[in-house]
């Protein structure tokens, strides 16, 4: 689906609630910021320094100075500032973002997440991931719903080496949206257009119930 990424993105962008912090993770999180509601204001903390994230800079104004965590240029709002990782990591730990959004290569039904490495692959560090998804109020799981072989991304159990325990909150796909809670687990709450109950079931391993009020043709189709 050539505009999955963008299902993912606008979908994700209705979570947003007026002045929370948030933090975007690298890759398709990034665009989240493109899909904030009308009438939302909130505040976007970049892990390498900055909070008050704008827009990506217009195309020959960009300053390689001034980048978030995935070395793409950014720009602030009026009020916004950068500053040492020190604080950045202090706010994160401290418990002071409000939610953060990540991608994923797995997420297990007992909400572990494993983002920052494949077995044998080039290792290139877990970078803020690991305080993101311990410090953050709410951790949303921005991805595909399947790998790039088609197996699901969203398993009984993870098999790569983990980011975090029992720290995702919401996972949003391009297929569906499901949420966690200690009592019950994973409840399957929305399904995107173009998909049915038994299309989630085939494409999803891990475990979880259909709410009462599940909502069909939630999202998606734009």
């Amino acid at each position: 689906m050539g505009n999955a990424k963008q299902t993912i993105a606008r979908r994700a962008g209705g979570e947003l609630k007026d002045g929370q912090i948030i933090n975007l993770g690298i890759g398709l999180p990034t665009l989240i910021a493109d899909y904030v509601p009308e009438g939302v204001d909130v505040v976007i903390q970049t892990e390498n320094g900055g909070i008050g994230v704008g827009p990506a800079p217009a195309p020959g104004c960009e300053d390689r100075d001034r980048a978030n965590a995935g070395n793409q240029p950014i720009t602030l709002v009026p009020g916004g500032s950068y500053f040492d990782s020190v604080m950045s990591f202090a706010m994160i730990r401290g418990g002071h973002v409000d939610s953060t959004f990540l991608g994923t290569l797995q997420v297990d039904e007992e909400g572990n997440i494993a983002n920052w490495v494949v077995p044998g692959g080039l290792l290139a560090g877990m970078g803020g991931a690991m305080d993101l998804v311990t410090g953050a109020k709410i951790v949303h799981i921005v991805t595909e719903h399947c790998a790039r072989d088609g197996s699901s991304k969203l398993m009984k159990k993870c098999t790569f080496p983990l980011t975090g325990a029992k720290e995702a909150d919401v996972i949003i796909t391009e297929r569906a949206l499901f949420r966690r809670f200690p009592e019950t687990g994973w409840i399957l709450d929305e399904v995107a257009v173009g998909y049915s109950l038994d299309d989630i079931a085939d494409c999803t391993e891990m475990a979880y119930t259909v709410a009462d009020g599940v909502r069909l043709d939630a999202y998606g189709g734009e």
